[in-house]
């Protein structure tokens, strides 16, 4: 892996996308998370101003700690970055108790872990909308493409991806070669959208690296997820690498519709007069 040349690729593509639109910086979330710092470190690259948010809602103290010790890190070496705290807690109770509950718990406790990444979404575009910058994604290869993690309209509701086809461990490498905290480097992934110590790999039921493999083995053979589906190709696998497939295809087709486009109704020309 060359992660200075793919490094140096990412922060001009930002930068021209920056130049190309006319926008004046880059507007980031940081959670404590690996991909949000990675993100932050290559738009701060650019040159061009940074704004790191920090959202908390009923957050970890872990979590707060790492983002906080990651902007302070990179505010101390790059000038032209800020950091800014938007406490969320008051106002997502606030939505919280004008919600309808009369559903299954899991449901509700679903749709609330959902709210609160799409109230992070609409403070992002507000700032970004304040300043004339754009809303810079954290979304990695095997979340955005392969299982769809993330959030629609949530964490999903972005301007660019700079990081959506670097695979976890891929960032994971950039991260380390550019010397972001230990802290975050060594902290378990966690989309933090549940108010407790649940990891990624406690919801998904599979690491970073087996759903990579996953992702990479049905490509390597030309088998797409439906295909995989209606005829499980279980030759030469393990148990658990055929366990790991069945969770990736069952999360890459159940969230088909956060990774393609919207469906539009067209409708027949002659259906109107002219």
């Amino acid at each position: 892996m060359q992660e200075q040349k793919i490094i140096d690729h990412i922060v001009l593509w930002l930068r021209n996308y920056s130049e190309a639109t006319h926008t004046k910086g880059f507007v980031v979330g940081v959670s404590g998370g690996i991909d949000s710092a990675l993100t932050s470190y290559l738009c701060a690259l650019t040159g061009r101003p940074t704004l790191m948010l920090e959202m908390p809602i009923h957050q970890a103290a872990s979590q707060v700690s790492r983002a906080q010790e990651h902007m302070a890190a990179l505010c101390a070496k790059f000038p032209h970055t800020r950091q800014q705290r938007v406490e969320l807690t008051t106002t997502f109770e606030a939505l919280k108790a004008a919600m309808d509950h009369d559903a299954p718990a899991a449901s509700v406790d679903l749709g609330l872990a959902n709210s609160r990444a799409r109230l992070r979404m609409t403070t992002l575009y507000y700032h970004a909308g304040l300043h004339g910058y754009v809303v810079a994604g954290t979304g990695n290869k095997v979340e955005d493409f392969g299982i769809g993690f993330y959030t629609k309209y949530g964490d999903g509701g972005v301007d660019i991806s700079p990081i959506a086809d670097l695979m976890k461990t891929e960032v994971y490498a950039l991260a380390r070669y550019l010397g972001i905290v230990d802290s975050i480097l060594t902290a378990a992934p966690t989309d933090g959208l549940f108010g407790d110590s649940r990891t990624d790999e406690d919801q998904i039921g599979a690491s970073y690296p087996e759903l990579e493999w996953a992702m990479r083995w049905l490509n390597q053979n030309q088998i797409t997820a439906a295909e995989w589906r209606v005829q499980p190709n279980n030759a030469d696998l393990s148990p658990r690498q055929l366990e790991v497939l069945t969770i990736y295809v069952r999360r890459h087709l159940a969230n088909q519709h956060k990774m393609i486009p919207i469906p539009v109704c067209e409708i027949p020309e002659d259906f109107f007069s002219f």
